[in-house]
């Protein structure tokens, strides 16, 4: 494996419960960028009611 290869754990999380119908899985309908990539909005909703949830993920400092 190449040394500059850099593994990313944390970008985005792997699912989001519906917190009206508690326990459906919510899908991604929209994402943000922030301009200088720091962070990403993402914004979720659900199929079944509607309900929308946004979550923001922070870009890990860079350890060297």
């Amino acid at each position: 494996m190449p040394a500059y290869t850099h593994h990313h754990d944390d970008t985005e999380p792997a699912f989001v419960i519906c917190p009206s119908c508690v326990g459906l899985p919510m899908y991604v309908r929209d994402v943000e960028p922030h301009w200088s990539m720091a962070r990403i909005d993402f914004t979720y909703e659900c199929a079944d009611c509607g309900a929308e949830v946004r979550r923001t993920i922070v870009k890990p400092e860079v350890r060297h």
